[in-house]
């Protein structure tokens, strides 16, 4: 496996992936593989959805909010929370990202967390089981995109951070091209209506 994927399933997941000596450019090339590492995660959840399609829709939408949450270290639950505090609590952008950089999290952080979580628990809860492992996959492909997307297009708001790497050595090309990994399943599943959902999603 080369080692841009690997960086990627590294940081978007918990799977048993090691990266030895990266280079800092390898962290930059490896978000061209974060909606490929996307559609890795809505494929174990599609199949687990499927596994689960006995039981209740209820009872399964909670196990594979669960298993969400279980597969990516809730990585992004903690950027959710930080955000929710910064943008409620900081009268400026220094307040805001000091609040950030709290390890407590504060009572809007954790309300955004919750009311995130049970809007993931209604979508999985609503869908057909032989539409929601489609829409896992998609979904979860495209939320990685996005990830790279603002690496490569938007200013970072700290000097420091994890994720600098990333966006130094991001290159617009890569986040072009993985783009096509994000709308070619979305066609084979829907056609130009998948298209049309990629798209529509990524309106402001």
């Amino acid at each position: 496996m080369i080692k841009p994927l690997r960086i990627a399933i590294q940081f978007l997941t918990i799977l048993p992936v090691k990266v030895r000596h990266p280079e800092e450019k390898d962290f930059g090339r490896a978000l061209f593989y974060f909606p490929l590492t996307g559609c890795l995660l809505g494929a174990l959840l599609g199949g687990l959805a499927a596994a689960l399609h006995f039981l209740p829709p209820m009872v399964a939408a909670a196990i594979l909010t669960v298993a969400s949450v279980g597969l990516t270290g809730g990585i992004h639950l903690d950027g959710f929370a930080d955000t929710c505090d910064g943008l409620y609590g900081g009268k400026n952008k220094d307040r805001a990202l000091e609040i950030m950089r709290d390890s407590r999290i504060g009572v809007m952080g954790a309300a955004g967390v919750v009311l995130l979580l049970l809007l993931k628990f209604s979508v999985f809860s609503s869908f057909p089981s032989g539409e929601l492992w489609k829409l896992l996959i998609v979904s979860a492909a495209f939320s990685r995109w996005a990830q790279s997307f603002a690496c490569a297009f938007f200013n970072y708001a700290r000097e420091e951070g994890k994720a600098l790497n990333f966006i130094h050595h991001a290159r617009e090309a890569d986040i072009v091209l993985g783009l096509i990994i994000v709308l070619a399943p979305a066609f084979f599943f829907w056609r130009l209506q998948g298209v049309l959902l990629v798209v529509v999603s990524f309106l402001p």
